[in-house]
């Protein structure tokens, strides 16, 4: 191959792609090593991701019957899918009334939203505590999901694709004779779905790896999501035992990575059709 078919800016760049394509997946690949050795392997002086032991049996044997793995995979879509439906039901709506419609306070709106992305879940988790502690709600999916119903998130990405949605699709609704809800059932949602699709991803990916919440909110594993799961197989189950717990962290990982691959390519369509894409 010569030089002027390969450049050398492309070869540069090929190996900073690779080089970065390394980084992000050697703790993955270090997960799958470890998740396969006994611990004999582990606490060795020598690095080898080549299992001496293969122990995949013995180890995924131990994450799913030592700690509710099923349960615990329930819990985590469960509460995903609820936070996920309830973000797009309430930011569809919002973000279509800042971008088509006309009125006094939508710039007040888009300050307020853009405020919003700055405030983070540590700064108001200690107010919302105590709110369901008094309302006894604590240790329940309602604690789980109802403080992300509102992703202002969600709204702020909806609203850079509606702008670039044409306005003479809305206008010829209406001339039909379409309420405004009606248009946004009808005309907005339809359109949407690769927005929705790439939040899909931003949501779920968020919110399946959560601690810090239910860290504050659940002490019962009848209502643990898969993060907080793991640390009580780690402390109360598993000890040092970092093959199997790596095998359960296997586990609650592979659900995301088969997600995204299945809907990497509308991902991609709606964080380009979003503008968001730098």
């Amino acid at each position: 191959m010569t030089t002027s078919a390969f450049p050398f800016g492309r070869l540069i760049r090929l190996a900073l792609l690779c080089l970065g394509a390394i980084v992000f997946l050697a703790p993955y690949v270090f997960m799958i090593s470890t998740a396969g050795k006994a611990q004999s392997d582990i606490f060795t002086s020598s690095l080898s991701l080549v299992p001496e032991h293969f122990n995949y049996v013995q180890n995924f044997t131990k994450a799913l019957s030592r700690v509710p793995m099923g349960r615990l995979l329930w819990n985590g879509v469960v509460v995903c899918g609820l936070i996920f439906f309830f973000q797009v039901l309430v930011a569809i709506p919002c973000a279509y009334a800042m971008a088509k419609l006309r009125f006094r306070a939508a710039r007040m709106m888009m300050v307020l939203v853009m405020l919003g992305l700055l405030v983070p879940i540590h700064a108001t988790a200690l107010p919302l505590y105590v709110a369901f502690d008094r309302t006894s709600l604590l240790n329940s999916y309602a604690v789980l999901v109802a403080p992300f119903t509102i992703s202002v998130f969600a709204i702020f990405m909806f609203l850079q694709f509606f702008r670039a949605m044409p306005d003479d699709l809305i206008h010829a609704a209406r001339l039909d004779g379409m309420s405004e809800l009606g248009i946004v059932a009808r005309v907005i949602v339809p359109n949407a779905w690769p927005a929705v699709t790439a939040f899909a991803i931003f949501s779920v990916v968020a919110h399946w790896n959560d601690l810090y919440w239910p860290l504050v909110v659940i002490s019962r594993q009848d209502f643990a999501t898969p993060p907080l799961g793991l640390m009580y197989f780690r402390a109360a189950e598993a000890g040092d035992d970092y093959g199997a717990l790596m095998a359960a962290t296997l586990t609650i990982t592979l659900p995301l990575v088969a997600v995204f691959l299945l809907a990497q390519k509308r991902f991609v369509e709606g964080i380009t059709m979003t503008g968001l894409k730098g």
